[in-house]
């Protein structure tokens, strides 16, 4: 595994959430999209940086089965996506916030599944010990942040989606399909590191 250079990475981020133009998936201009904030949690082991994710159990009605970067829906009462990302942290995998240092943000990624998320960038400190929520989580786990950022890994898919053929990034990790908003969200910040 390897280091990145936190503060190129820091450099490379927007300050702001929803500030410069958003990542558009194929579909997403026709319809009402709800406010979401996801983590976006690079681990900071002794053997090099990783990135924490979520395998989301298989029943639930938005994104089941699907690994992603914990986070969720925007509720009336969260004063800023920064407040939303890491309450749906505690609650979906038991990470607290004295472990996470924000760092920035990337691009608001609209999603042809409804869902304008704001993708908050942070840095997470070790030692922590994490408590899945088993409705929402079906396992946490990490992924070296080296192999994510790797322009080599990132495979190109495509998919028939209500009508229409969508092509979309994926990386596949041992047993696991990273793709998705996930995918392309780790993408915007290759593309920003690049």
């Amino acid at each position: 595994m390897s280091f990145i250079d936190i503060d190129r990475l820091r450099a490379s981020l927007l300050r702001e959430p929803a500030h410069g133009e958003p990542v558009r998936e194929q579909g997403s201009d026709d319809q009402v999209l709800a406010p979401a904030a996801v983590l976006f949690p690079i681990v900071e082991r002794d053997d090099g940086h990783t990135v924490l994710f979520t395998q989301r159990t298989a029943h639930l009605r938005d994104h089941a089965g699907q690994v992603s970067f914990p986070g969720g829906r925007v509720e009336a009462d969260d004063p800023s996506p920064v407040h939303t990302a890491l309450r749906e942290t505690e609650e979906e995998i038991g990470l607290g916030r004295e472990h996470v240092e924000v760092l920035g943000f990337l691009p608001e990624y609209l999603t042809s599944t409804g869902f304008a998320v704001t993708p908050v960038v942070a840095l997470v400190r070790p030692p922590f010990e994490l408590a899945v929520d088993p409705f929402e989580v079906a396992e946490a786990f990490e992924v070296p942040l080296a192999f994510l950022l790797d322009p080599a890994n990132h495979k190109r898919h495509s998919l028939h989606y209500r009508g229409a053929l969508h092509h979309f990034y994926a990386m596949p990790y041992g047993d696991y399909f990273i793709w998705g908003a996930t995918a392309g969200m780790i993408r915007s910040l290759t593309e920003r590191l690049a």
